[in-house]
């Protein structure tokens, strides 16, 4: 009976969730990561493609992505779209493919990225705590509503602030597995 109730704001809170995993797989830790790529999209006959599906994009050594496109007149374009991108790292055009060399990261950008880190991850927890309190405010109104009693009312409470406190728990995880991550030299 309650978990129906609860259950939809454990969703959206699933999504905010993996909303921020996405956002920290696309921040560079010093290591070459092709999720850094996902949003870049490469104008493939006047429509905006991503890029995974105009070219193979791999990883052949630890700091290095190379991407060789399947129609190799995309080469300039694919250079292009990189370049107008945040990426902060300027394309090798060898004729064939393009690489992207990550260069190693300074102590200070690490420390950077690690409060880009937090920040995100302190706007999902934001996120987590707006969508409790909307549940807290809909069983509310539904105790006014209909006929429910207090107890079942505030036990529904409880059991949304249960969902609440644990997926807090797994955005503060992420954050720290990504911080450690960039740490790691």
């Amino acid at each position: 009976m309650s978990d129906e109730r609860i259950a939809k704001y454990e969703d959206k809170m699933q999504k905010s969730l993996e909303n921020l995993q996405g956002e920290l797989a696309s921040i560079r830790a010093g290591r070459a990561n092709p999720h850094i790529l996902d949003k870049i999209k490469v104008d493939y006959y006047g429509t905006p493609t991503a890029l995974q599906q105009v070219g193979n994009v791999s990883v052949p050594e630890a700091r290095v992505i190379m991407i060789k496109p399947y129609d190799k007149s995309l080469l300039k374009d694919i250079e292009k779209a990189l370049q107008a991108s945040d990426i902060g790292i300027n394309p090798n055009n060898d004729g064939t493919a393009i690489r992207l060399v990550f260069p190693e990261l300074t102590e200070d950008r690490r420390k950077e990225l690690c409060k880009d880190v937090k920040k995100r991850g302190e706007e999902c927890k934001v996120a987590v705590r707006n969508i409790r309190r909307d549940g807290v405010d809909h069983l509310k109104k539904l105790g006014k509503s209909e006929d429910i009693s207090e107890d079942v009312i505030k036990d529904l409470q409880d059991e949304l602030q249960k969902v609440t406190d644990k997926f807090i728990k797994k955005i503060d995880e992420a954050g720290a597995e990504k911080e450690k991550e960039i740490m790691t030299v």
